[in-house]
């Protein structure tokens, strides 16, 4: 760990007294807040900087997000401008920054696409559902469909609805019972297949386990199946490359629409603008955040094709219009920093940096950490990696939880912060990366170098 030249104890003292006293912290417990005591005080790239002077190598981009780096004092001059001129009015009228934020989505979509604003990846993807349902009332009023298919082991938020959407049982139990519109198919978790599979003999079966499951239901039930490209939450979970065009066709076949949750994925993450696009598929219905601006204000969208924008055009006398309402929806100021966080992208090339700089951190990871009998399974796609953890690669029997968190410690310690996956008891034994997209080749050394450490002092707890 490196030191900073003025580290301030007055500031983490005032700090953690008023914080401790005061402030309830999210899927923390607060014990372990009391005895680390972190408290992070400035940021520049891929580090981050505590109170006694400590630098961290962000490994995470902060919760997956701070894709262009931080430290971008543009951003904090171009928010200031926009407040200054207009701080805020509701999205019910129009206002340039946000004009202009769609306007770049819809490019970087193709040009057949409107954008719907909101504050979170939640929200975008709550808001997705209702739109969903909203657009079947419209387009089959014989029908009543309501159901969105989902997928175990999948995250898309932490509303009621994107919860019970979601598939980790740890996370949705304490908020139970849900009403019964999410139904779940297996994910495309090769690693560990829940059908008991091998890829490729095994035909993509989680695929067609997503037409089973509408047949079964009945089509005029459903109105969406939700995916996100590459499953983030669960230990970065790579799908093989045929399966989201085959969810797509099925998508198709029963006039059901496609909603992709790239709220992670999106904006660079995996190599390109949007993780689907490795793909060649095209969404209805979109959610993006997180990288939309990079963190650095709060902003976020559900993003609909043009076909389901159409859905939603009428006389006022019709009642139409999406009813939905978002009071930050589109605010000037966090739409005015997230166009420029889209345009350093761009200027950057920072989903291509991420795409080469991803395979060169992929390929020291494999070479590096495959000679640890414990480490299973090397995956990912760009600057979005897993790393998943067993006793051995035979049995692959998950590595203790204990373990697992030792290497985040012991990587800590070192002055790198890396994360771990949230799926609950089957999927939690994964170390997972997704460092800023301007992290340097010099950066991505020190990461493996310091993994591969941590890993190998796992292994000699293992074979005690």
């Amino acid at each position: 760990m490196s030191q900073t030249n003025q580290p301030d104890p007055e500031v983490r003292k005032r700090v953690v007294e008023q914080d401790l006293a005061n402030v309830m912290h999210p899927i923390v417990q607060h014990k372990a807040l009391e005895k680390a005591q972190m408290v992070v005080t400035g940021a520049q790239g891929s580090t981050i900087v505590d109170a006694d002077g400590t630098t961290y190598l962000d490994a995470m981009a902060g919760l997956w997000c701070v894709n262009i780096g931080y430290g971008r004092t543009e951003l904090a001059q171009i928010a200031a401008e926009q407040m200054q001129q207009m701080a805020y009015y509701p999205h019910t009228a129009m206002n340039l920054p946000a004009a202009q934020l769609g306007q770049q989505i819809n490019t970087l979509m193709g040009g057949d696409y409107h954008t719907y604003f909101v504050n979170s990846g939640s929200e975008a993807n709550e808001a997705g559902f209702k739109i969903a349902r909203q657009y079947a009332k419209h387009e089959f009023p014989g029908d009543f469909r309501f159901k969105t298919i989902a997928r175990y082991y999948a995250y898309h938020g932490t509303t009621l609805a994107t919860l019970a959407a979601g598939g980790m049982g740890e996370r949705k139990m304490k908020f139970e019972p849900y009403a019964g519109e999410f139904i779940h198919v297996p994910a495309p978790t090769c690693y560990r297949c829940p059908l008991g599979l091998e890829y490729p003999s095994c035909k993509v079966a989680c695929a067609k386990a997503i037409e089973t499951t509408i047949q079964g239901e009945g089509p005029q039930t459903v109105a969406e199946v939700i995916v996100e490209p590459i499953m983030s939450g669960v230990g970065v979970a790579v799908p093989p490359d045929e399966y989201l065009p085959m969810v797509e066709e099925i998508c198709r076949k029963y006039d059901v629409l496609l909603h992709v949750d790239e709220v992670i994925n999106g904006f660079g993450r995996t190599g390109k603008m949007f993780a689907h696009q490795h793909y060649n598929i095209s969404p209805d219905i979109m959610a993006v955040a997180k990288g939309i601006v990079s963190a650095y204000l709060p902003i976020a969208a559900t993003v609909v094709k043009n076909s389901v924008f159409n859905s939603f055009l009428g006389e006022v006398a019709d009642a139409r219009q999406v009813m939905q309402v978002n009071t930050y929806g589109g605010h000037p100021a966090a739409a005015a920093v997230a166009v420029r966080n889209i345009e350093i992208m761009l200027e950057e090339q920072l989903p291509e940096r991420a795409a080469t700089m991803g395979d060169y951190l992929i390929g020291a990871l494999k070479e590096r950490l495959y000679r640890h009998e414990i480490v299973g399974d090397v995956r990912g796609k760009g600057l979005l990696i897993g790393i998943e953890l067993v006793t051995d690669r035979a049995s692959k029997t998950q590595l203790e939880s204990g373990l697992v968190g030792g290497v985040l410690e012991f990587c800590k310690q070192r002055g790198v912060i890396v994360g771990r996956s949230g799926g609950g008891a089957r999927h939690s034994n994964t170390v997972v990366l997704s460092p800023p997209l301007v992290i340097t080749r010099s950066e991505c050394d020190t990461l493996v170098e310091v993994l591969d450490k941590a890993i190998a002092d796992a292994a000699t707890k293992v074979r005690r």
